[in-house]
């Protein structure tokens, strides 16, 4: 990937996660940590990746996108805002009780929005339904799920992970944002998953792991899934909790907790 592409996302990167801080702080409410985890990987795949018109947000033929791990939809209005399909200034708007951009994502509500999420384990079902459509209607799309890693404790996961490999889905590609901290701790503290990846191996997917935040890495895996067939992929991304922002980094108290004004003008001129 040439050095000025990858600049350009990576200066994108920035204006979404300026746009993450913006609606949480409007908002007084909402999840930073993790929204700022998973904003390379949603940069990449908005900005990259995905074949989407924001012009038409409901074209039959674009990729599709689930955000499993809905609470962290401040990555992804940002993203779609930065894409066209709203206006930006409505970003600060978020959880307004009078706004269409919900604390959780609304597909009937937001343009863009593919699927409404927030419950978290049942993303990967509805995206293993759209990618078996795909194939029934014999069109050439591609799903993009993104999981919590925190989330991947809930046994809806591993049922839909099951299905996904005895349909053979290659055109569904998972991505776990392992940034290591749910609300309550580390994952190993709350449920441990041990090894990840061997886990969606013996389910039967390809995996892939790579540093969620290298730009580079993250364009190369998802090169590589577009060619596996007869099975699904799993990237799994390293990520660090609150990235982009010094005292959010890896920080478990940043899930949900909202900056001050003090916290929120060092933030912005930190991404600057």
């Amino acid at each position: 990937m040439e050095i000025k592409k990858i600049q350009e996302l990576e200066e994108l990167a920035k204006k979404v996660r300026h746009g993450i801080l913006e609606e949480v702080y409007f908002a007084s409410s909402g999840h930073p940590g993790g929204s700022l985890s998973v904003a390379d990987i949603l940069t990449v795949l908005y900005f990259y990746e995905m074949n989407i018109k924001p012009e038409q947000p409901n074209w039959e033929d674009r990729d599709r996108l689930v955000l499993s791990k809905g609470h962290c939809v401040p990555a992804l209005y940002s993203c779609l805002a930065n894409k066209g399909y709203f206006p930006i200034e409505d970003l600060k708007t978020f959880r307004n009780i009078n706004s269409y951009l919900q604390g959780h994502p609304d597909k009937n509500k937001v343009p863009g929005v593919d699927m409404s999420t927030g419950s978290l384990g049942q993303g990967l079902s509805v995206a293993n339904g759209m990618a078996i459509a795909g194939k029934m209607n014999k069109k050439n799309y591609r799903v993009y799920c993104i999981l919590g890693d925190g989330e991947i404790e809930e046994g809806q996961i591993w049922e839909a992970a099951m299905a996904a490999n005895k349909y053979k889905l290659d055109n569904l590609c998972v991505i776990v944002d392992n940034n290591n901290l749910q609300i309550d701790g580390t994952i190993e503290e709350v449920m441990n998953l041990c090894s990840i990846d061997e886990k969606f191996k013996s389910f039967g997917f390809q995996v892939i792991n790579i540093d969620g935040h290298d730009m580079d890495e993250i364009i190369k895996a998802f090169e590589v899934a577009k060619t596996i067939k007869n099975k699904p992929t799993c990237i799994i991304a390293k990520t660090i909790k609150g990235k982009g922002v010094s005292f959010m980094e890896g920080q478990v108290e940043w899930h949900g907790k909202v900056p001050n004004k003090e916290q929120y003008e060092l933030a912005v001129e930190e991404l600057k």
